[in-house]
């Protein structure tokens, strides 16, 4: 399948504590520049911020390899391969997918990363804390506090406007991916795993908040380097004064703009590889005819 075919949809996978709606700005400005934006919420989770607050039960034990299945499934039935954006958790999700073979073009804001990335900052693991702190969240579901969200996410924003994140955005989320991603190192069948050296799979572009405590810039660096030895291509851009929220909160234009602007960059050089490749492959098929034909 031809990576580069223009397929003018975008798939966006969200974050853990988040929903579809954390989205919303990227989606309309996607719509209105003539794409098709698909933004699954992950599965089980049932309604939007109001539904995921009333009763997050149904999110209980669901794990990383449950939420890239459930979208690989759903990007394999679409008519060409999608762009694939994630935020936080979601970024490791595209990873994941892309590692599988799909997508024409990836981007991860803000990513958890992969395992092999061993750098353990101190702002990560406060940020995680209400979910590491007691091993019985590993199958249970939970909410944050205004502070835990503010620290978290929206550490750079002004008390007002992360009090208006909060109450619009956050949600109950599964403790099961957070106990994942801090225990990737030491298990070998981690679920978080991918290769960074596939050389095969589709471009990868890691985006960064210089002051994000959830994931802090100096882990999407490490992540950006494990790829090193890939013959694919990985980019990275860091934007500085950004917390985690990075895709909502003031200045989410910029950040919009150049996921969007690198991708369709990708995609026009993948499109005139296979128009070379198709080009200089004509000339070959026609002797082998020909060739065909004299000795026939």
């Amino acid at each position: 399948m031809n990576m580069a075919r223009d397929s003018k949809t975008i798939v966006l996978i969200h974050g853990l504590w988040m929903t579809p709606r954390s989205w919303e700005k990227f989606r309309k400005y996607y719509e209105v520049r003539g794409f098709r934006v698909v933004a699954p919420a992950w599965p089980r989770l049932k309604g939007d911020v109001e539904g995921a607050r009333r009763d997050p039960s149904s999110l209980d034990g669901l794990g990383v390899m449950e939420i890239a299945d459930y979208y690989e499934k759903i990007i394999r039935a679409l008519p060409a391969p999608p762009i694939l954006m994630g935020h936080s958790f979601g970024g490791l999700i595209v990873q994941i997918l892309l590692d599988r073979g799909l997508g024409s073009a990836g981007v991860a804001i803000d990513s958890v990363a992969p395992q092999g990335v061993l750098s353990l900052p101190l702002a990560a693991l406060k940020s995680a804390s209400p979910v590491l702190l007691s091993p019985a969240n590993y199958f249970g579901t939970v909410p944050l506090t205004f502070p835990e969200f503010q620290y978290a996410f929206a550490n750079t924003m002004s008390e007002v406007e992360a009090i208006e994140a909060y109450e619009r955005y956050a949600v109950p989320g599964p403790g099961r991916p957070i106990f994942q991603a801090a225990s990737a190192n030491i298990n070998p069948f981690a679920a978080t795993r991918v290769n960074f050296r596939n050389g095969k799979r589709a471009p990868l572009l890691l985006i960064s908040g210089s002051e994000d405590h959830q994931i802090p810039a100096s882990l999407n660096r490490e992540n950006y380097r494990k790829y090193a030895r890939s013959k694919a291509v990985t980019d990275y851009k860091e934007f500085p004064g950004r917390s985690h929220l990075i895709i909502a909160q003031q200045g989410w234009q910029e950040v919009a703009e150049y996921a969007l602007a690198w991708s369709q960059r990708q995609l026009s050089t993948l499109r005139l590889r296979y128009a070379a490749e198709e080009q200089n492959a004509r000339p070959r098929l026609s002797a082998i005819f020909v060739g065909f034909a004299k000795g026939a």
